[in-house]
């Protein structure tokens, strides 16, 4: 629901493609922008599907409330991603600006139509289906892994790969969200970062530990190997 915007580009024509998707016939569709403040929910949990999202600049996160009110971060969303799509017709997850961000949308029926005569988009959805459940069980083995330095290790690795443009990795994530991701403490996290800059392995260049240098990525992945 676009209930929590703070601004907004009119529909514009846009190929699918420019929404990252691939497809046979490329039609012309109708995407929006929408600019969420840092903090703003951009759909809720049980909220019916009516868009699919594609990050454009900053982060989202997606999270569920458990019963004893603590939070699990499922994933996070950075930019060229695309998320909010579903089986049902019903949100699984709450999502969350972690900072300022931008994200496009088009509309799910939209989507849907475009595909029944697309086996090629068919194909392509399909496809971002298989990666999210691949994430989803990565994330499973992840949060059971022995110990925090592993779940870290493997964290920082995974960052590495999707946010790293430059030789710095900036987090845009707090340490409560790594914490909520990585089912630990938030003192837990910050331990295991401690330790990993006393071995060598990576060094943060600010005050708030956002903005980190991995200087050893071979043995950084020797602790996310570890059984």
């Amino acid at each position: 629901m676009l209930m929590h915007q703070t601004s907004a580009s009119l529909p514009r024509p846009h190929s699918l493609e420019e929404f990252g998707m691939v497809a046979a016939s490329n039609p012309m569709i109708s995407l929006s922008e929408f600019t969420y403040r840092r903090g703003s929910e951009i759909y809720g949990e049980k909220e019916p599907v009516e868009y699919v999202y594609q990050v454009k600049s900053g982060t989202v996160r997606s999270y569920k409330l458990l019963s004893d009110g603590r939070r699990q971060i499922g994933a996070f969303h950075v930019p060229g991603d695309i998320f909010g799509l579903e089986n049902g017709s019903l949100h699984r997850f709450t999502t969350e600006a972690v900072v300022d961000t931008t994200v496009r949308l088009i509309r799910r029926e939209t989507l849907d139509t475009a595909a029944e005569a697309d086996g090629t988009l068919i194909r392509s959805l399909l496809c971002m289906a298989t990666t999210n459940l691949r994430h989803a069980e990565d994330h499973m083995l992840l949060l059971g892994r022995k110990t925090s330095m592993e779940r870290v290790a493997a964290f920082l690795i995974e960052m590495d790969k999707r946010l790293t443009a430059t030789s710095i990795l900036a987090l845009p994530m707090t340490r409560r969200d790594i914490a909520d991701y990585l089912g630990l403490t938030i003192e837990t996290v910050s331990r295991s970062l401690s330790s990993l800059r006393e071995l060598g392995i990576l060094r943060f260049i600010d005050n708030n530990q956002r903005h980190i240098v991995i200087t050893d990525r071979q043995q950084l992945a020797a602790f996310d190997r570890q059984n």
